[in-house]
């Protein structure tokens, strides 16, 4: 309860308004245009964008309402950056924040995209999502707003009107252009850090301003770079803008922005550009770290010239037009000079020529639009001061062969790497990150004496500065090397590699190791034993078809992902993991009994399992939230549950008869659909429970209950309204259609509208009744059982003679027979 408590007293203090945006210019004014069309008073769940050119302020604008905002709704995400980014890995980067804030676990990771919306459909969310520009995106993060709870709220940021009314978005926030005043203001914001310019600057302020087009972006560059400068280079950058005719006014104050820092800032700058834009300043120091340069007083030092921006927990960002104002610098440079190559072209005739590149320490090489690769047997051997190597690619052509890397290698990233080992001398020693996902490797490399950069000969590959190793879907890798010698490791990507037999024993040496990454390892059999990682802390070995039993591997896990493989218990090491939270045992076919679970355990899923009974002890996992047992064919009862519990899905337990109540939470959500044998007595004490606010209950079921004292044939019915009633809970049978279900039915979604006889209506959120993807659907009569309340505002409702119930179904799976209410008193 204290714990509780200081969570809440936690969530109100977080939610106090930033003070951050409140000198930005003419931000009241878009924050009022905003708020007016949000009409925040409807309660309808709306969606709402924000479109404009590149560089005007469209996310500061949504990350100030944000602020003002979120504290209002129960649940809210800003989520950056989805331009570029897939369908699948939005939504799993999507679901992971929402379960994190749901259940108040931070850091969640999940594996798959089985988590459902209805979680959500009486949740009052705010949802932003930035830089938006593809319709899929859309598709995947905003199909739907009517499923998320009254007064719910999207906001879509994009460059692109066109794309937000094609995704039927037509309240839109088009942000203009600064007018000349606010534009000064801007520039002196950054230039002076006053609202208007000092004495003497007041000229070349209003011209300056004139020739970064009025662009905040560019305001902020220009104006951070001239900050504390004396008058003639002010006159020097001004005749800059004035004579760069051949860029636009944008290139030209970017450009500015880039020029003005000193040379190894400007080199700190061009990495992050093309190399390390939203990674972690950790990340960043590691890679660069040595090179002569202190990494983080250089970010420092970006920050503070508005280059790029720095989060809270460490992520640079780096706007996309910087982004490409370091592209183009770098394409400015003469060839022999570059430190960066990033034409694919330029990349292709040096590495089949064997040009001298002694100067160069990047390569980004997207090859999607090189027909044929070719390596030169020397290509590699001039580059002896090569550090980053990032080789993009749709596919595995096959035409590359490499025989040399440099030595000296800090990042290697190569997709759909064709060879089967990486060259007999390669040197991983100075490698901090290795990512070789969709390879055709059997094996990394031999485990063979080589010489190493000092001249030693070692029989261990030395890799003293790797922290990740991503060798996801290398579907041919046999065999892993060995990592004895990797101390720093913290992340180890293997899944899919479906030929991976076993770990090897080293493993025990990652004392780092965070995060294990082996889903649809389909052969793997083998896993050392004892292993015991202290800081390891989330293991992932689902659809392990042939993992049999799991070792003991740390007792720091927070989250554990074991379903779909051959385990036939809980490890004992698991009650010894006191941080574990997430257990996801679904689909382990020969899991008979549940032994060993922490008291921490807050997400349990045990469907499609063959267990035959829940033990007692369960009632003191008192964090446990979430209970999925579905499919458990055998499952003949369930004790008494913990008061904790919220979530309890249980569809088509086909031996399930007795359920020991209470739940004692009355929002919890009781899913029961196909337990055909439930007995009489657990039937009539779900139908008595209350339920409040998303709480409900679905159990098979022919006749309205008796408690249901309002009812009516078919899916409406009228009653009197009592003067203060406000509070109802409603009862609806429904019967499944006889035809094939759909893939899109794979949940119930029921509606309800009130409408009260003057003309007043109001659509309550929906209930969702969720079935797994291998269930069959609703296969019988069922009753719905859900709570409905109507705000204390909708005080018209409490003097109307009748009052109207519809209810409906989003699919034509089922249809409803039956509806009835009961009035509730306060």
């Amino acid at each position: 309860m204290i714990e509780k408590i200081a969570i809440d007293v936690s969530k109100k203090l977080n939610a106090t308004p930033s003070r951050d945006f409140d000198e930005m210019v003419g931000l009241d004014s878009h924050l009022g245009n905003m708020k007016y069309l949000l009409n925040l008073e409807n309660d309808e769940p709306m969606i709402a964008g924000i479109s404009g050119p590149p560089g005007i302020g469209k996310t500061t604008i949504a990350r100030a309402l944000y602020n003002q905002l979120s504290c209002d709704f129960s649940l809210s995400y800003f989520m950056e950056n989805v331009n570029g980014s897939s369908r699948s890995s939005l939504k799993i980067r999507f679901q992971e924040h929402l379960l994190s804030r749901i259940l108040n676990q931070s850091g969640m990771k999940i594996c798959h995209l089985d988590v459902r919306y209805e979680r959500l459909r009486n949740q009052k969310v705010l949802i932003i999502l930035d830089d938006v520009d593809h319709l899929d995106q859309l598709d995947a993060l905003a199909g739907d707003v009517s499923r998320l709870g009254p007064g719910s709220r999207v906001i879509v940021i994009s460059e692109s009107q066109e794309l937000l009314h094609q995704n039927g978005i037509n309240y839109i926030y088009h942000v203009r252009f600064p007018s000349n005043e606010e534009a000064l203001e801007i520039f002196c914001r950054y230039a002076f850090r006053e609202s208007s310019p000092t004495n003497g600057f007041g000229k070349l302020s209003r011209r300056i301003t004139e020739l970064c087009g009025n662009l905040s972006l560019c305001l902020s560059v220009v104006g951070s770079s001239l900050r504390g400068k004396k008058k003639d280079e002010w006159e020097n950058v001004m005749r800059r803008l004035e004579s760069s005719v051949d860029d636009g006014y944008i290139q030209r104050a970017l450009r500015v922005g880039y020029e003005s820092l000193p040379d190894k800032y400007q080199i700190l700058f061009l990495h992050i550009a093309v190399f390390f834009n939203k990674k972690d300043d950790d990340h960043v120091n590691a890679m660069l770290g040595g090179c002569n340069l202190d990494v983080r007083l250089g970010l420092r030092n970006l920050v503070n010239r508005s280059l790029i921006g720095l989060s809270t927990n460490g992520v640079i960002t780096m706007h996309k037009l910087l982004e490409q104002t370091g592209r183009e610098a770098i394409q400015r440079q003469e060839l022999r000079t570059r430190h960066i190559l990033i034409n694919a072209h330029e990349i292709c005739l040096i590495l089949q020529s064997d040009t001298d590149a002694k100067a160069v320490a990047g390569i980004s090489f997207d090859t999607s639009e090189i027909n044929k690769v070719v390596v030169s047997k020397r290509a590699f051997q001039s580059m002896r001061n090569l550090r980053f190597l990032s080789v993009y690619k749709r596919r595995n052509d096959g035409n590359e062969r490499v025989y040399e890397f440099p030595p000296r290698l800090r990042l290697l990233h190569w997709e759909a790497y064709p060879r089967k080992r990486l060259p007999h001398r390669f040197c991983p020693e100075y490698l901090v990150e290795l990512d070789m996902r969709d390879s055709q490797l059997e094996k990394l490399w031999e485990e063979t004496q080589f010489v190493c950069s000092n001249g030693r000969s070692l029989c261990i590959q030395p890799l003293p500065s790797l922290k990740t190793m991503n060798l996801s879907r290398s579907t041919r890798l046999k065999e892993l090397p060995d990592l004895s010698n990797a101390p720093n490791l913290e992340t180890l990507e293997l899944g899919y590699c479906e030929n991976l037999v076993e770990l090897p024993p080293s493993i025990a040496n990652l004392h780092r190791l965070k995060e294990l990454w082996m889903q649809s390892c389909i052969n793997l059999e083998i896993i050392p034993s004892q292993i015991n990682l202290a800081f390891l802390e989330r293991v992932n070995m689902a659809g392990c078809l042939r993992l049999r039993s799991f070792p003991d591997i740390s007792t720091n896990m927070r989250q554990l992902f074991l379903s779909g493989t051959w385990v036939e218990e809980v490890p004992s090491s698991i009650s010894m993991c006191s941080r574990l939270w997430y257990l996801d045992l679904s689909r382990c076919i020969n899991l008979k009994t549940l032994t060993n679970l922490p008291e921490s355990i807050v997400w349990l899923n045990l469907s499609y399992t063959d267990i035959k009974e829940i033990p007692d002890y369960i009632l003191g996992l008192h964090g446990l939230q979430h209970l999925i047992l579905s499919g458990c064919r055998k499952l003949e009862s369930l004790p008494e549950l913990p008061g904790s519990l919220t979530f309890l899905m249980a569809g088509d337990c086909g031996s399930l008869e007795r359920v020991t109540f209470p739940l004692h939470s009355p929002n919890a959500q009781l899913n029961l659909t196909n337990c055909f044998k439930l007995s009489g007595e657990a039937r009539r004490q779900m139908i008595q429970r209350s339920f409040l606010d998303d709480g409900f209950a679905c159990l098979p079921g022919t006749v309205m209950p008796r408690e249901f004292h309002h009812r009516a044939r078919g899916n409406s019915l009228t009653i009197r309204a009592l003067s203060a009633s406000s509070r109802f809970e409603a009862c609806v049978l429904i019967s499944p259609h006889q035809h094939q279900h759909t893939r899109e039915d794979i949940y119930l979604e029921l509606r309800c509208r009130i409408v009260a006889k003057s003309g007043w209506s109001i659509y309550k959120q929906p209930v969702y009744v969720a079935h797994p993807s291998e269930s069959p659907g609703i296969r019988a009569e069922h009753l719905c059982m859900f709570h409905l309340e109507l705000p204390e505002e909708e005080i018209c409702v409490k003097f109307a003679s009748e009052i109207l119930f519809e209810f409906s179904s989003r699919f034509d799976s089922c249809e409803i027979t039956e509806c009835g209410v009961r009035i509730l008193s306060h």
